[in-house]
């Protein structure tokens, strides 16, 4: 990560000395040559020169992120939902009739499969179980402690460390040409800003995602208070995140990159613009090392979007064939590497 945060200042401050098009391209290290590589580019090479006809102004280029299996992991379920089931077993004194009420009488037995033969349904009343009854600042300080000490419960990694290396590079590079980059979630809004500066670069203003509804109130002992509460307001996935792009930034993007069909809209709606356009999906292909799914899958279900990548022209990056490394601290695997 220091590295990154390294690389980035200095190919910014390259960008304003040469005011040239497409700098720092050498900094996506992480990523083979090839297409998917080329696409990125291309099309940065293309929004950038201002003697080009595709040139685009540096407040009108925003790209947008997807985060659970674009930017960091999502197996076996996603990460907040494993935060989740912490917090289930960590109220569970608190109440003891969840011991007969699904989905959380199977999450204490460690059986994920309720929750999701649930679906949403199930996901929403777990979130909003342990996501509620307290202030914002609570709920914060709770999320960073678990980052701080939860592992994944297949790799032994920190959630924080299973964050795509080549995605890092790509963040940086972005934003060395100009870009303001967002992230635009399904999950949590509350949980993701919690991490979403210090791992990716992006703050807190730059987060879009779900959110429960809030209630301000003034304690006599503590002052103002914002206190979340247990319903859902928005859920910023599918035909949502369009919604929320509007609703938060307020111009389409140029650029959006996800990986499940749950993104299917906020590429469609990013590349239905007018001029140069970029839209990415991450297919997750390498079972050695990650995980390979996409159609059969519950979690990052891709089926839809992958089929329309090949009618559209959308890009798609094979993570086996497209990146020497996967996870931020890996190693280069010099058998992927061209």
């Amino acid at each position: 990560m220091e590295w990154m945060k390294i690389s980035g200042t200095a190919c910014a401050f390259v960008w304003m000395l040469a005011a040239g098009p497409a700098v720092c391209a050498e900094a996506m290290f992480s990523w083979n040559e090839g297409p998917a590589k080329e696409s990125i580019l291309n099309f940065v090479q293309d929004v950038t020169d201002g003697a080009g006809d595709r040139y685009v102004p540096p407040g009108r280029r925003i790209a947008v992120f997807d985060n659970d299996g674009t930017l960091w992991a999502e197996q076996p379920v996603y990460f907040q939902a494993l935060f989740a089931i912490d917090r289930v077993k960590a109220l569970a004194p608190q109440h003891p009739e969840w011991q007969g009420q699904e989905p959380f009488a199977a999450l204490l037995r460690g059986d994920l499969s309720a929750l999701l033969a649930g679906g949403e349904r199930s996901v929403a009343e777990v979130l909003a179980a342990t996501h509620a009854g307290m202030t914002t600042e609570e709920f914060e300080k709770i999320v960073s402690d678990w980052l701080g000490s939860a592992k994944h419960p297949q790799t032994g990694k920190p959630y924080n460390r299973m964050v795509y290396q080549p995605m890092l590079e790509l963040l940086e590079y972005l934003r060395a040409n100009g870009f303001k980059t967002f992230i635009v979630s399904g999950g949590g809004v509350e949980f993701m800003r919690v991490f979403a500066e210090q791992t990716y670069g992006i703050p807190p203003e730059q987060v879009v995602g779900s959110y429960g509804r809030q209630k301000y109130e003034v304690s006599d002992e503590a002052g103002p208070l914002l206190i979340k509460l247990p319903e859902i307001d928005f859920v910023s996935d599918g035909p949502g995140k369009p919604v929320a792009i509007q609703r938060v930034i307020g111009r389409r993007p140029l650029a959006a990159f996800g990986n499940s069909d749950g993104d299917f809209q906020m590429l469609q709606w990013t590349c239905s613009g007018e001029g140069a356009r970029l839209c990415l999906i991450i297919h997750h292909t390498d079972a050695a090392r990650e995980w390979a799914y996409d159609r059969a899958s519950r979690i990052g279900h891709l089926d839809e979007t992958l089929a329309a990548a090949r009618t559209k022209g959308w890009i798609v990056v094979d993570m086996k064939r497209d990146w020497k490394r996967i996870y931020s601290g890996d190693m280069i695997d010099e058998s992927t590497a061209h």
